[in-house]
């Protein structure tokens, strides 16, 4: 049992993993427990402080989310601080007797916070500071024995505490990278309020990961699919190093990988990490089928999700007649994949599944996640920890189901030998301008609608590039980035004139939220 830690109460908000993972960055563990966890649990765990994340409800609604009717009071009892945000920050106020209400002007995106009391949890800040807002309601009246901390121009009641110091409530995100000031308000909250002590690693956890997947595993066989991407190239290692040559690899080239990514993946693991126990599943012709006349963004994703699997049990047959039953399924799922499909929490909306979740009921094989309490930043912290190369770790993250959710709509083979010819000139010229490290993603999108051009003499009607480039830490927010007007020119020029089929590209200008990263 740990008792320094931080306990984060899941109301579905978006943003509940970041909560975690920035308490976590602070060198604090944390975890994560349904919004409606009992007193017992709370107690088992011995927790330095609770967090209660946003959501997407109202907390004036008859069937709003609510936490146990007296959790409050044994935690003022046991003196363990309490902190709300956004739809937290509204059931605190409303569970102590303020009121809340729906804003008459709703705040989304970046907001100034005037603060009212620099001291506490808003300790070394300035008297106006950015935060983010994403609301429609607000706090209009405070309980007794509460004070204000600071306000924006439409939210009197932006902050408060209690005068005892234990409940705290900010209606805005201090766990956003949009929040410039949000990681000093939250270490605020975890070391000056909580007293919680420094005392989590990334170190500590690949030690413990190996310690569990030995335990979870026994002599068991695992069967995993490799990508060649930066989570599944750790999952490998990892759980090489707990099993060993229990560790049989698939990878399913699907015909939705990147240009020669099929070759360079089998490279990779055959010849420099000398895998023993590598395969190479040629399944293009199956998925491309399967895909066919598919435009629906969720049918692609689940298509390829259970084609997948289908993929790896009948692999797992064939090994299974040399090795003998092969009984888990290892994936490289990690924090942002299980927020996207709402997968940790009852209130949670979904934005989109992801192929490592959309399993088939009957599937044979059991499932072992081990980064799913991880974002990409941590997992690269752990490759680092394993010894894997810079260039493997750094890689941009790719989706799942490939190339199909980067070619809109109907996905055929014509549009991805366009879309690779097109992704492999930017990530060239990307990687040539010495940016590539410093981006979070950088890929070509097909847009199967046509324009008029004209090269030389001739009018020319074809398919649109879009291009994405995205800033970001962890994946749950993203700025696009402003790259070099020359620079674009010259992706856009290549492009054009290289790739047939294509006549015009644009750029993707939009930050997340309120896009996602993938098109689709």
């Amino acid at each position: 049992m740990n008792n320094n830690m931080i306990l984060v109460l899941d109301f579905g908000g978006q943003y509940c993993h970041l909560i975690s993972r920035r308490v976590r960055d602070a060198g604090v563990y944390s975890e994560i427990r349904p919004f409606d966890v009992s007193i017992q649990e709370v107690k088992h765990l011995d927790v330095k402080g609770i967090i209660l994340s946003g959501g997407p409800g109202s907390v004036y609604e008859e069937d709003a989310p609510r936490i146990e009717k007296s959790l409050l009071g044994f935690c003022k009892e046991r003196e363990i601080p309490v902190l709300g945000l956004c739809y937290g920050h509204q059931l605190i106020a409303q569970l102590e007797g303020g009121t809340v209400a729906a804003n008459p002007v709703k705040e989304y995106g970046k907001t100034t916070l005037e603060v009212v009391k620099q001291d506490g949890i808003f300790n070394g800040l300035a008297e106006k500071e950015t935060v983010w807002m994403s609301h429609g309601d607000q706090v209009t009246h405070l309980p007794d024995g509460f004070e204000v901390l600071a306000r924006t121009a439409t939210c009197p009641i932006a902050a408060y505490r209690s005068t005892d110091g234990l409940l705290h409530g900010l209606q805005f995100h201090p766990e956003v990278n949009h929040t410039p000031k949000g990681k000093m308000i939250l270490s605020n909250f975890v070391f000056s309020i909580c007293n919680c002590e420094k005392n989590w690693s990334i170190a500590d956890w690949t030690r413990e990961a190996i310690a569990r997947i030995k335990d979870d595993v026994g002599k068991r066989h695992v069967l995993l699919g490799l990508s060649g991407g930066v989570d599944s190239t750790v999952v490998s290692v990892l759980m090489q190093r707990a099993i060993g040559e229990q560790l049989h690899c698939v990878f399913v080239d699907n015909g939705v990988m990147r240009k020669d990514e099929g070759r360079d993946v089998e490279d990779y693991f055959r010849n420099t990490l000398n895998y023993q126990e590598f395969y190479r599943v040629d399944a293009e012709d199956e998925f491309l089928t399967k895909l066919a006349g598919i435009r629906d963004p969720e049918e692609k994703r689940k298509i390829i999700g259970h084609t997948f699997i289908e993929v790896f049990e009948r692999k797992a047959g064939e090994l299974a007649s040399n090795f003998g039953k092969l009984e888990f399924l290892a994936q490289g799922t990690i924090y942002p994949d299980r927020v996207e499909t709402a997968a940790t929490s009852k209130s949670a909306a979904k934005i989109k599944s992801h192929h490592n979740l959309t399993l088939p009921e009957d599937m044979e094989l059991k499932v072992i996640e081990p980064l799913k309490d991880l974002y990409k930043d941590e997992v690269r912290q752990v490759g680092k920890e394993l010894g894997i190369p810079e260039e493997i770790i750094n890689r941009h993250p790719f989706p799942g189901p490939g190339l199909a959710v980067r070619c809109v709509g109907e996905v055929k083979k014509e549009y991805l030998d366009i879309l690779r010819e097109a992704d492999a000139i930017l990530i060239e010229e990307i990687r040539h301008a010495g940016l590539y490290n410093d981006l979070w993603q950088a890929f070509a999108v097909f847009l199967p609608s046509r324009t008029v051009g004209v090269m030389g003499d001739f009018r020319t009607y074809e398919y649109i590039c879009a291009i994405r480039v995205v800033e970001s830490r962890d994946a749950m927010t993203a700025n696009f980035a402003k790259l070099p007007w020359d620079l674009l020119e010259t992706i856009s020029t290549r492009i054009i004139n290289e790739v047939s089929g294509i006549n015009r590209v644009v750029y993707d200008i939009s930050n997340k939220p309120p896009s996602t990263i993938e098109f689709e």
